[in-house]
């Protein structure tokens, strides 16, 4: 019997907790909805902006190391004979010159 009424007052504290708790969220949530979403949408979208000068230079640095690796590759491949050094070579050229047109295209859209 006492394991019974132990169990009660467990489940007892525990749907008390659990009320009290959302009734605190309940009294706070409209304190939540008052904040202005349009000046956390601004200065999000200026934090962004102030991160984007950086973030093309690191696109543009990323770029030239995997030029740099496609030249040592295509420069490997020619010395060595393989017959498909020049699928090698436009490969990995047209993936720099795709790298350089896309960081373009995103500064220009963004009007940065």
């Amino acid at each position: 019997m006492k394991t019974k009424q132990l169990k009660f007052k467990k489940l007892g504290s525990r749907i008390g907790s659990t009320l009290s708790l959302t009734l605190a969220l309940a009294l706070l949530a409209p304190a939540a909805w008052a904040q202005d979403g349009n000046a956390g949408i601004n200065e999000a979208n200026e934090q962004v902006r102030s991160y984007f000068d950086s973030g093309t230079d690191l696109m543009y640095a990323v770029g030239a190391l995997l030029g740099l690796i496609g030249a040592v590759k295509v420069y490997q491949k020619w010395n060595a004979g393989d017959p498909d050094t020049s699928k090698v070579a436009a490969a990995w050229f047209g993936s720099c010159v795709f790298l350089v047109v896309v960081v373009t295209v995103i500064k220009s859209f963004f009007g940065i």
